[in-house]
């Protein structure tokens, strides 16, 4: 390619961008990709918690660690909880009270079958995925107070993620324990 025909593209390119509103050209920000996460790492805890069968929700790798069952309502527990801390109420049924951890321990101990385990789940991340796509940008530096520290929204936003992730490498780890592979990892797919 010319010297010139290159100059001519790429002042065309520059042209071209310029020439877009402010606003398509500005990232959308952290929310969209926090939401295209959550919702792929909700497919795999889904299709998990289906796959592991109603007797091994039960089995724990050792004395006072949490059980199969307890893990996926952790996950839901923190699911209302994270945006609770974030001034998205919980649904008043759950009994989680953002300011006291009690009433999260108390909702993720409850003996619930598989079915209700797993349909509790699934409204936990309608829940928050709805929290987080109301999230305004403007409000990301905003500063709130959780776990005796200080965190900025987005903070609040990352941390509540990478928690889904960690808790979904322990839901892995306990279903592989079982002889259970992940739906996701099987040959064929």
């Amino acid at each position: 390619m010319s010297t010139t025909l290159r100059s001519f593209c790429g002042t065309a390119t520059l042209m071209a961008v310029l020439a877009l509103p402010a606003q398509a050209q500005a990232p959308a920000g952290i929310v969209p990709d926090l939401i295209t996460d959550i919702t792929q790492l909700e497919g795999k805890m889904m299709d998990l918690a289906r796959a592991i069968p109603e007797a091994s929700y039960g089995w724990r790798p050792g004395e006072g660690v949490r059980s199969v069952a307890e893990v996926f309502q952790h996950v839901a527990a923190d699911n209302y909880l994270l945006p609770g801390i974030m001034g998205t109420a919980p649904p008043a049924a759950t009994g989680i009270d953002p300011a006291s951890y009690a009433t999260v321990q108390q909702y993720e101990t409850r003996k619930l079958s598989r079915v209700e385990v797993i349909a509790d789940l699934e409204r936990s991340f309608a829940h928050l995925k709805q929290a987080i796509s109301a999230t305004a940008p403007g409000t990301m530096g905003d500063e709130l107070g959780a776990f005796g520290q200080t965190f900025t929204r987005q903070q609040m936003l990352v941390l509540t993620t990478t928690h889904l992730h960690e808790h979904l490498g322990q839901a892995i780890a306990y279903a592989r324990i079982n002889g259970i592979v992940p739906p996701w990892s099987r040959s064929g797919n």
